[in-house]
């Protein structure tokens, strides 16, 4: 979210910005807006202050014993009033309208990020393992695990609908040894800080985060019968992802400096409505309404953040080469980014069964885009004024797509799965995936 003042001021700059997303030139909007709030705040403070005035003077006019003028005042300050009321209106209006038009402002490049369309345009930083050769055609993650009896989307099917798994058995587990693994990799070694949040958020959470109000269509809202006539019930939604409670950790708080960078991490269910995937991957664990990811954030200083940006994608690697998956890494372009991101690197994982690389981890900066919208703030020993902290966002990775990627690369031709040394502390003895009896 931006701040009025730097608009006005950096009106070309905001607009570039803009045009390099794709999008039309606002900063006029924004400032005429902004005009007709002062208007409004003027009139309504002359009015005021012409209001105290005649209201003084009744009294007075009262103790002159001046009836008519007394009379003529009131009159005066009736009509004050009701001016008041409509200006006030006025401003309620501009201000609601220029809350709406800044909380849909997506956040600007930096810089380095590359100009683009879409995700045709995105750059390939680095290429990382050796893409396995099969002696065999290599199946695909869903083949592989109704092949195995361990993983069932019909039965998913049944019980919530489309884009939903049941997994059993050793399929469960080797889902499970995956979030542990990366979750004592991140605090073991990368020094995050594990948190078990809440996965049920208020609205002020998500608009913290920016998933409000633009993207409200593609989450999950939790109701309860009852609430809709309740003016104290508030909208309880499904996070998408950790990202959401775990940035909202400092929201309205102020930080010490010696505090920062912050760390954190969790792995907890992720819900995602998909409105507008109607199509794509309708097979399979890539693309599904509920997944489970390990989520790593970051608060910082303005000066760490882009140290702290290559920090955060190194610890997402370090997962793949551990789990001896093949990868490479995207710098996304300005028509790729996410709405609160101002640089992003995705990670593309090798998947033999799509012959293709595919997202498990999307690692982005978000400046005080988010800061501004939760208003957290830190200070430096010794300063009287604060700062906005600067944010960033991580998958640790997508435990699911994590899966899908094992199956696919340990994949054996008789239709069983080795297991990944790493995930071998984890998995009780289980050295290899096979039917299930």
């Amino acid at each position: 979210m931006y701040d009025l003042k730097w608009i006005r001021e950096n009106a070309e700059t905001f607009d570039e910005g803009r045009r390099r997303r794709g999008l039309p030139p606002l900063s006029p909007a924004i400032t005429g807006l902004d005009e007709t709030r002062r208007a409004a705040i003027a009139r309504l403070q002359a009015v005021q202050e012409r209001r105290n005035a005649a209201s003084k003077e009744v009294g007075e006019a009262m103790k002159a014993k001046d009836l008519p003028r007394a009379e003529a005042l009131k009159a005066e300050v009736a009509t004050l009033k009701a001016d008041s009321a409509g200006y006030e209106g006025e401003e309620r209006e501009a201000i609601a309208a220029l809350d709406k038009l800044l909380s849909e402002i997506p956040n600007l490049p930096l810089d380095s990020v590359p100009e683009g369309k879409d995700e045709h345009d995105n750059v390939v930083l680095r290429t990382v393992g050796e893409v396995p050769a099969f002696a065999f055609q290599p199946k695909e993650h869903f083949e592989i695990g109704e092949g195995l009896g361990l993983m069932d989307f019909e039965t998913a099917t049944k019980l919530s609908g489309a884009r939903f798994v049941v997994n059993k058995g050793a399929m469960a587990r080797l889902e499970r040894a995956l979030a542990q693994f990366m979750l004592d990799l991140h605090t073991d070694t990368h020094g995050y800080t594990e948190v078990n949040p809440p996965i049920l958020v208020r609205d002020e959470a998500m608009f913290g985060t920016a998933q409000l109000p633009k993207f409200r269509d593609d989450q999950f809202l939790a109701t309860r019968e009852g609430d809709a006539g309740n003016e104290s019930a508030k909208n309880l939604w499904l996070i998408p992802t950790a990202e959401v409670p775990l940035t909202n950790l400092v929201r309205e708080s102020i930080l010490d400096e010696a505090a920062l960078p912050m760390r954190l991490t969790a792995c907890t269910p992720c819900f995602r409505a998909e409105a507008g995937a109607a199509g794509r991957d309708t097979r399979g664990m890539i693309r599904q309404h509920q997944f489970t990811k390990v989520e790593l954030v970051s608060v910082t200083t303005p000066e760490q953040s882009e140290a702290e940006h290559a920090r955060m994608l190194s610890c997402a690697e370090e997962v793949l080469k551990r789990l001896g998956l093949a990868y490479r890494v995207m710098t996304l372009c300005t028509g790729d980014m996410g709405f609160a991101s101002q640089k992003t690197f995705d990670i593309e994982v090798w998947l033999p069964g799509q012959d293709r690389y595919r997202e498990i981890s999307s690692c982005s900066v978000c400046g005080d885009f988010q800061a501004r919208r939760m208003n957290a703030r830190f200070r430096a020993a010794g300063a009287k004024g604060t700062r906005f902290v600067h944010t960033l966002n991580g998958s640790g990775v997508a435990v699911g797509r994590a899966l899908v990627a094992v199956l696919e690369n340990y994949q054996e031709e008789d239709g069983s799965v080795r297991v990944p040394d790493a995930l071998l502390p984890y998995m009780g003895g289980v050295t290899r995936i096979t039917r299930a009896n």
